[in-house]
Formats: C-alpha cells, sequence, structure tokens
C-alpha cells in the first residue's frame, strides 16, 4: 500500500532526517479503475491541522483520503509554539506525550522596553495541570509525529504527490481531480475538507476569498543553533539598544536551537534581509560579538488577520489557514486550526453515523468563525501595539510601556504576553443556558479545566481530561444516578472527594479538590461534557428530562443517539 512508501525510521530521526525525507510516489488503485472510487472524506493538505483531522476521524471509526501536493514534511521550523489546549487535543489523539517529550515546556514570559525589564508574566500560574502552557516545538517534529500515528490507523490512506487540480461541489458531495506524476484521475467524496494552508488553492478553486488587514511591516525570523544558558521563557523587546526602533522576540526550540523574531519594518527588502550576510550582524547585535552560533533557517514575513466570510460551503469545509489567518506573534495559527480540527472531527463523525442531520456541520462553521474572530481581534490588538502606525500610537504605546513596570491595567493594553488560548463558546446554539447560579470560568462554552485525579484503591495520579469518554461525558459529583446509565453514547464518571461517604464506589478521586473548586461543584452538580470537552451544560441537581434535551440540543440531532 502506498503508506508504507514512508522511511518509518526517518520520522523519529534527527531535525535534519526528518527535513531530508523524500517520500516515493506510489500510484494508488484509485488510479486504475473505469470510475470514478467513492470515499467518505477526503481531507486536502498533510499539516498539522490536516493530520489531526484525519487521525480524530479514523479513531472514531472514519475512513479518510489524505491527499498532499507535496512529497516531504515541513521544511523549517515555522510554528514552533504549541498551546496547552493542542496539546490536551494530541493527548487524546496519541500524540501529545512524544511532542512534549521532544519539546521545550515553558510558562514564563518577560517583557523589556529598551535595556530595562518591564514585569514577566506566568501564563499558567496554577498547579494541577498536566501539561504545560506552551511547548515550543519545529513544526517538521511535530508533522512527523502525527504521521507516525496515521501510519498506524488503516482507516487513514495517505496520498502524497496528489495536487488537487479540479473540485466540482454537489447537493451530496464532490467531485475531485487529482494531479499526480502518473497523471489525473477522479475520486469522488462525501465531503471535503480543505485543510491546504493560507493559500488554499481549494479556496480558489471554489471562488471564494478571505477578507481582512494586511500590515504594512515585515518581521525576519532567523533560527540559530547555539550554546545558550538563558532561561526557557519567553523574551520580547521594545525598542531594545542592538536592534533600535523595532521589536525582537525571543524563543528556545529543541536541539540548541533558538528563534529570533525581528521587527523590520515595511520599506525592508525580504530577500535582502534574508541573506546570512545581513542576518549574522543582527544575530552578533544580540548575543555579543564573539558569540559563536550557526544559522538553521530564516524566513521573512508580514503580519495579516484574514478569514473567509463563511467557512462551510455546502460538502466543503474549511480549517486552520486556509479558512482563517493571524500574525504569527501569539501562537493563534496553528493552535487555532487544531481546534478547528477537533471541533468539527466528532460532529462529522456524528453526521456519517446518521446520528445527526448537516444542520450540525453549519455549527461547526458559527462556533469557529467566532473564535477566529477573537484570535483575529487579539492579534490585531498586539500588532497595532507593536508596529504603531501614528506619532499618537506610538505616544500611547510608550505611555503603557512606561506604566507596565508597576500598573497591572497596563500591561493588559501591552498584550505581547497574551498568546493563545481556546475560545469560549458563549453563543453556541449547543450550549444549554444555566437554569442555576455558578460561580467560575467554566460555563457552558468553555473547554472543561484539567485536574488531578485517582481511582479509589490505585495511587497513581490520573487526570480528568483523559478520564473523559470519546463521545459525550456526564461528570457527577456524587453517585450517578440510575437514569443517566441508560443515556446511549455518554460516558458516566461518579467523582468523590476523598473521605466522602460514596468515595469507595467512584470513579474517581478529586485528590486535591480541584475539580471541585475550578467547577463550584457540589453534592449533586453534574456538568455535560462534548466530545471534544466542551461543557455544553450543567446542573446543580439534574432530571432525565433535563439531561436528554441537553444532548438532543448539544447534537442538532435525530434522537437516534439519545
Amino acid at each position: 500500500m502506498p503508506n508504507t512508501a514512508i522511511p518509518l525510521e526517518a520520522l523519529r530521526g534527527s531535525g535534519a532526517d526528518i527535513q531530508a525525507i523524500q517520500i516515493p510516489y506510489v500510484r494508488h488503485p484509485d488510479q486504475d479503475v473505469a470510475e470514478p472510487v467513492q470515499h467518505p472524506v477526503v481531507i486536502v493538505g498533510a499539516g498539522p491541522v490536516g493530520l489531526s483531522l484525519a487521525i480524530d476521524l479514523a479513531q472514531r471509526g472514519q475512513p479518510v483520503v489524505v491527499l498532499d501536493n507535496d512529497c516531504k514534511l515541513s521544511t523549517g521550523s515555522r510554528a514552533i509554539c504549541f498551546s496547552k489546549r493542542t496539546l490536551e487535543i494530541w493527548d487524546r489523539l496519541g500524540v501529545g506525550q512524544p511532542m512534549v517529550d521532544k519539546g521545550v515546556s515553558w510558562n514564563l514570559g518577560k517583557v523589556f522596553a529598551q535595556d530595562q525589564s518591564l514585569y514577566q508574566f506566568d501564563l499558567l500560574p496554577e498547579d494541577g495541570h498536566e501539561r504545560p502552557a506552551f511547548i515550543n516545538l519545529q513544526q517538521y517534529y511535530v508533522e512527523a509525529y502525527l504521521v507516525e500515528r496515521a501510519l498506524q490507523l488503516p482507516l487513514i490512506d495517505l496520498r502524497w504527490h496528489s495536487k488537487v487540480t479540479a473540485l466540482t461541489p454537489r447537493a451530496d458531495g464532490a467531485s475531485v481531480t487529482v494531479e499526480t506524476p502518473d497523471g489525473d484521475y477522479r475520486i469522488e467524496a462525501q465531503w471535503v475538507l480543505a485543510c491546504d494552508g493560507s493559500r488554499s488553492p481549494l479556496r480558489g478553486l471554489l471562488g471564494q476569498e478571505s477578507h481582512g488587514r494586511i500590515f504594512r511591516d515585515r518581521f525576519l525570523i532567523a533560527d540559530v543553533k547555539m550554546h545558550a544558558d538563558f532561561p526557557t521563557e519567553r523574551w520580547f523587546w521594545f525598542d531594545p539598544p542592538f536592534h533600535p526602533g523595532q521589536s525582537v522576540l525571543l524563543h528556545r526550540q529543541p536541539d540548541d536551537v533558538w528563534r529570533v523574531d525581528f521587527q523590520l519594518g515595511w520599506d525592508a527588502d525580504p530577500e535582502e534581509e534574508k541573506r546570512p550576510e545581513n542576518i549574522v550582524p543582527r544575530i552578533r547585535a544580540l548575543l555579543g560579538k564573539d558569540a559563536d552560533f550557526e544559522l538553521e533557517w530564516a524566513s521573512v514575513y508580514t503580519f495579516a488577520c484574514l478569514r473567509m466570510d463563511r467557512f462551510v460551503h455546502g460538502r466543503v469545509v474549511f480549517a486552520g489557514d486556509s479558512a482563517h489567518g493571524v500574525s504569527p506573534f501569539g501562537a493563534r495559527g496553528a493552535n487555532s486550526g487544531v481546534q478547528d480540527a477537533e471541533n468539527l472531527a466528532w460532529k462529522l463523525d456524528r453526521v456519517l453515523r446518521a446520528q445527526a442531520d448537516e444542520a450540525l456541520i453549519d455549527t461547526y462553521g458559527a462556533e469557529r468563525e467566532y473564535a477566529a474572530d477573537e484570535n483575529i481581534r487579539n492579534s490585531t490588538r498586539a500588532t497595532d501595539f507593536i508596529t504603531p502606525k501614528s506619532e499618537i500610537s506610538r505616544l500611547f504605546r510608550d505611555a503603557a510601556l512606561a506604566l507596565a513596570r508597576e500598573h497591572e491595567f497596563a500591561r493588559r493594553i501591552v498584550n505581547s504576553g497574551r498568546l493563545s488560548v481556546p475560545a469560549t463558546l458563549h453563543y453556541s446554539p449547543l450550549n444549554t443556558p444555566d437554569g442555576e447560579v455558578f460561580d467560575g470560568t467554566q460555563l457552558p462554552g468553555a473547554v472543561l479545566s484539567d485536574a488531578p485525579m485517582r481511582r479509589p484503591g490505585d495511587a497513581a495520579t490520573i487526570w480528568l481530561l483523559r478520564a473523559l469518554g470519546s463521545d459525550f461525558t456526564l461528570l457527577h459529583f456524587g453517585p450517578t444516578p440510575a437514569w443517566a446509565i441508560e443515556l446511549a453514547g455518554v460516558t458516566n464518571l461518579s467523582i468523590a472527594s476523598e473521605g466522602e461517604a460514596h468515595a469507595a464506589h467512584a470513579d474517581l478521586l478529586d485528590v486535591q479538590g480541584l475539580a471541585a473548586k475550578r467547577l463550584d461543584a457540589r453534592a449533586g452538580t453534574s456538568y455535560l461534557l462534548r466530545p471534544d470537552q466542551h461543557v455544553c451544560a450543567r446542573w446543580r441537581r439534574p432530571d432525565e428530562a433535563g439531561v436528554r434535551a441537553a444532548l438532543q440540543r448539544a447534537c442538532s440531532a435525530t434522537a437516534s443517539a439519545v
């Protein structure tokens, strides 16, 4: 089969090994049949979003064809900051641990103005979470772990050297023309999922465009290999003495590689700025004239915040950079794309199983367009602050920086520490509004917070998110009601504090009381969680009718599943 053409040993090799992989072309049996073969799902693009979506669907039992026009994984570090939420999704997909093992974990950041430290921030100030706020990991490692996982799943059919050159949508699917070194062939798909990046050929084939704002500034990314004793933190400078009048960002990556982003200004020539003879003096100005380093990779980018008007176009659905784009500062690109994938996977699975009608896919569009707007809003604010476009804006920025040293409110204006967080889907039609009073952030639409737990009679720590079911989960702070056991497709988890009367019969023990604290739970409180771990309903004393109604609402479903 085509998948065996990938050199498996190289996927766990060095960064150089991974970037050197050249996947040979293998002719597919679909190319040798008289009529186009019908497939349930065709994903276009084998980057982090397309692969995450393919793995999620395959783990749910859906066969998936993945088409990619290339024959290699990512070249250059590209996306490097992967958030706690992305790691939690990848944990569910079976790839979180190797990512964390290889990546550089961090929670802290520091902001500097000129040669002064202004303040530091902690993106995960509380204990009791399995994953850090972020890891830094080169995109080629991320893709290698995802490809390795995809190859373990027989329902995933990865086809490289496969460029989509025509797309004909229909009411019941789409016809896809694929260009290969052997010539063209066609396949039919019930659903086409476009994860083909910011330039998205599929977007063009459908005659669609992204709209938004392109910022008049350029930034240089330089990956530098060196030994350095800097702490594992995110450092951001405004107007530093080694790069006056501009900003600089420093991040550590695995293998002693450091990412440095230099603001260049709009008049910079991208090709000239990428020349080593122009990059090295900038690095020496930062590190010192005697610094010993090796330049690994460089690129020049322009800030842009764009999105399609709609992500769902009949049976063609867009996710990741093909649907929306933000500036690299803030790590909102790949992370929000992986959250797109998780949102879409469970909904499409239910539609393919005839457990929900296609209206559920429309809620993917509504929820993720809302999340994209939130990301674009924060990215735009940060970009405007970093690159003021008028003298008044510059005066405001400098005043905010001066105040930030002492005042928390000014630090929120600086915003360079506001990195990717999952959107709380406040207005989702899948939420059941609260009928009772709760405190805290775990309201309907929020992603469930993790917490350390253990099983009765077992001293080992397990994590709440890992204990959830692959479909809906009902958390009970107390014994599971008898009627709840009859709910199809629902995993019931009974949670108790140590010492409570029913602790010996509970599924999970809230060993530090953090789950109850974060969910403002009392005896009898229940939370209903979607397959993507978002809260969709909660009660102080649930009853069967209320829970069934919430399930029905959360699926926009025909009633077969509940």
